[in-house]
């Protein structure tokens, strides 16, 4: 309602636009609700610009008298320069925001990631809520879900949509892309211009550790989860990345480890995902530390397929559930408002404090250099280090 109401505003004085697609001139404008294009059949030329421009105020005026008939056009044409190889093209409807987005969707949804997939669905339904806004008409569609989500969630849709536009494109279905840059002048949240892991001093690591292996209160306690939590620390892995991790996935020596994939959540369920974030698999040895920690908890004859971290119940643990109450049950008291991903950064922060080179870290995480430079080295490793006399 509000987003057709604003498209008839659009029509006023100046809304009428000449431009050139395949070299050819069009006028686009807003009648109706909705977003219309005509090509005028004729090249790009000053003189073909300069009729073009007269026909538009013409549209203009012919709009605002509201004399204008979308069935008649003949008054509009260029006189002979319209008798050309190209045929007119009429009228025709720009495809909207959610036609567009999911043309786009169907396109990749082979190659996504089963969490990504649910990312894009999510999408879906935020586009549909937008009705028959045209996919060009880029400030309007930010208006309109500034209205209706945060402002998080719309830079990421503009982001997203930029690509979506790319797409379409390139295929021929549009004739712009009015996204470009759109996301970068929102202002960005401090977790992206201010970035500052979360990371455990070696001493609080210890103290959370001591708590999983000692929590001895009646009912539920989460003693079961300390191998898990250890390993996180130990590791540096991602978190789904261990909940999906099998004994087939580690030598029997304990040696070494072979990451090739995740359980994650989608839903109400969880899935497996073949290789990392990044799409790799990587191969890495295990501390001493580690091996003993795997030894102590490892089957006599373990199946390959056999969890090495399963929930109390014996299925694969439940990020969600764990993160809310298992860890904040045992961490918040000592070290509040973290993550199970803390412990990520505990391992890349004090890897890096006993000197272990950037680009070995970034391989043992998959991840990169810069990321760990950028992302890592944060108050806990600059407060410990010492200028050099």
């Amino acid at each position: 309602m509000h987003s057709r109401s604003r498209q008839r505003k659009k029509s006023k004085a100046g809304s009428i636009q000449v431009k050139v697609s395949n070299n050819r001139l069009q006028l686009v404008f807003s009648f109706g609700g909705k977003r219309h294009y005509l090509s005028l059949g004729v090249a790009d030329t000053p003189f073909n610009r300069k009729q073009a421009q007269d026909r538009a105020f013409e549209i203009q005026k012919d709009i605002e008298y509201g004399q204008f008939d979308p069935g008649n056009l003949e008054k509009y044409k260029i006189g002979s320069s319209l008798i050309t190889d190209e045929p007119v093209t009429s009228i025709a409807s720009i495809p909207t925001v959610l036609t567009i987005w999911k043309g786009y969707f169907e396109s990749k949804r082979r190659q996504l990631k089963p969490k990504t997939v649910e990312k894009y669905e999510n999408f879906t339904r935020l586009f549909s809520k937008l009705g028959e806004i045209p996919i060009e008409d880029a400030m309007q569609v930010k208006a309109s879900l500034e209205e209706i989500t945060t402002v998080d969630r719309v830079r990421d849709a503009l982001t997203y949509l930029n690509a979506a536009t790319q797409w379409a494109c390139k295929r021929k279905i549009i004739t712009s892309t009015p996204y470009v840059g759109m996301a970068g002048e929102m202002p960005k949240p401090r977790y992206i211009t201010d970035p500052q892991p979360n990371a455990f001093s070696q001493e609080e690591m210890e103290k959370v550790l001591e708590a999983f292996r000692s929590d001895q209160r009646s009912g539920m306690n989460y003693q079961h989860y300390a191998p898990f939590v250890e390993f996180l620390f130990r590791v540096g892995c991602r978190p789904s990345e261990a909940i999906g991790l099998s004994w087939g996935n580690i030598s029997t020596d304990c040696g070494t480890i072979h990451f090739t994939g995740s359980l994650v959540q989608v839903g109400n369920q969880r899935v497996r995902s073949e290789g990392s974030k990044n799409n790799r698999t990587r191969l890495i040895s295990a501390s001493h530390a580690t091996q003993v920690l795997l030894f102590k908890i490892r089957p006599k004859k373990p199946a390959a397929d056999l969890l090495v971290f399963p929930s109390i119940n014996g299925d694969s643990i439940n990020y969600r559930n764990f993160r809310r109450r298992a860890w904040i049950s045992i961490v918040d008291p000592i070290k509040p408002n973290t993550t199970p991903y803390s412990c990520r950064d505990t391992f890349i922060t004090l890897q890096l404090l006993k000197g272990v080179p950037t680009g070995v870290i970034a391989q043992w995480c998959d991840t990169s250099v810069a990321m760990i430079e950028h992302h890592y080295l944060d108050k806990l490793k600059i407060a410990q280090l010492r200028p050099v006399d």
